[in-house]
């Protein structure tokens, strides 16, 4: 189904990579990419777990016949931080790499292309901070996903946290999207199965965010139902059968599509909310949007329940008779049940966070102007803490 928009936007623009590359074995066209560019000084940058796992060695293995220099930089642990991001700059400058190549999750894939865009500026603070978009970038990126869920490789927005201050923010810019993303169903054979549960959730909280954004366009939204569509035949299979292969390469389909949403409908409330936690208590991305969007759509979900009946219907959940109101309940319901699915937690207070620090965390979240303007309800402060009091508690606490 395509929705008419409401208002119409005056020369709304559309992105993608140059270059969007999808298949089973795609790896290996690496090769060609790199030579297209005639790059000279290569970094290969990824994290440490993937190196541990031998995938940077497969990597640099395929790229050895080439006439090239190799730098590799894996120093990225965790959710990234500027700080991460600055050291990274350092060394890509300091080797005088002119191509970046990004394999992994959302952590390393935001390090890799933020580094490319930042590469060869004097002063990055202004960029940083936000007081400054990054207009353009001289170092070529191509970027390849290893989980299926932050749609990193399609996107203009680089998340990172800021140690000094215990928050997390975004970068955002046209020139992070990379020259090329190359979407390899194979390289997710070896996520584990919290990591694809959790990013899994989080490309279906891109798809549904994206679908109901105050942005959202008729091509925007073609993108985000084709995500929500495909979510429920390979979720559960790709988190409990995890060498299934077509489970894999739907949820490779339902990141990327998704990303592609995300990137030019923007997200919503669950992810404003999702930042103070990872900002305060280092909960992972994927998990805290997962776990909130039960509890935001709740209270959202009763400003655009025309949307929320198309989403139901997407998802296999709901029919043509079904009252908009209980397909709101419905919903709800679905995404709560996902995380006892998934083995995913069901409550804030069961990751850790103190009820106490709720009011700060809600008042933090009420601040992220950029994504709350993109939901069609208008969550003020202590709306925002009333989700997270629920969210504390779990469906049904007291």
């Amino acid at each position: 189904m395509i929705k008419e928009q409401s208002v119409v936007s005056v020369g709304t623009d559309f992105r993608m990579p140059d270059v969007f590359r999808f298949g089973v074995g795609s790896l290996s066209t690496l090769v060609d990419s790199i030579e297209k560019f005639d790059a000279k000084r290569v970094a290969i940058i990824s994290d440490k777990g993937l190196e541990k796992a031998g995938l940077v060695n497969k990597v640099t293995a395929l790229l050895e016949p080439l006439p090239i220099s190799l730098v590799t930089y894996t120093n990225i642990s965790g959710e990234p931080t500027f700080q991460m991001l600055q050291d990274a700059v350092q060394v890509i400058e300091s080797e005088n790499c002119d191509l970046i190549v990004g394999i992994g999750g959302g952590s390393a894939l935001d390090v890799a292309k933020a580094t490319a865009a930042l590469s060869g500026k004097e002063d990055l603070s202004p960029y940083i901070s936000g007081e400054k978009t990054i207009e353009a970038r001289t170092i070529n990126c191509i970027l390849l996903p290893t989980t299926s869920g932050t749609g990193s490789e399609v996107t203009m927005n680089a998340i990172f946290g800021d140690e000094t201050q215990g928050v997390k923010r975004g970068i955002v810019s046209p020139v992070l999207l990379p020259d090329v993303a190359i979407i390899d169903p194979e390289l997710s054979l070896s996520c584990p199965p919290r990591v694809t549960a959790a990013s899994g959730v989080d490309a279906l909280t891109h798809a549904i965010e994206s679908y109901i954004s105050t942005k959202a366009t008729p091509l925007t939204r073609i993108y985000s139902e084709k995500a929500i569509r495909l979510f429920p035949s390979h979720i559960t299979k790709a988190v409990h059968y995890g060498n299934d292969i077509e489970a894999r390469t739907g949820m490779s389909w339902v990141s990327s599509l998704a990303g592609v949403g995300l990137a030019n409908a923007g997200v919503g409330a669950v992810h404003a909310l999702a930042y103070p936690l990872g900002g305060q208590y280092h909960i992972e991305h994927g998990v805290a949007n997962a776990l909130l969007m039960p509890f935001v759509f709740e209270v959202i979900g009763t400003a655009c329940l025309e949307d929320i009946k198309d989403i139901t219907a997407f998802l296999g959940i709901g029919d043509s008779h079904v009252r908009q109101q209980d397909s709101l309940e419905v919903l709800v319901d679905y995404l709560y049940d996902l995380l006892v699915d998934l083995d995913l937690p069901t409550s804030l207070s069961q990751l850790g966070v103190p009820e106490e620090s709720l009011p700060a965390l809600a008042e933090q979240a009420s601040k992220i102007d950029r994504l709350l303007r993109n939901t069609p309800y208008n969550l003020g402060e202590q709306k925002i803490l009333k989700i997270y009091q629920n969210a504390f508690k779990g469906k049904g606490g007291k």
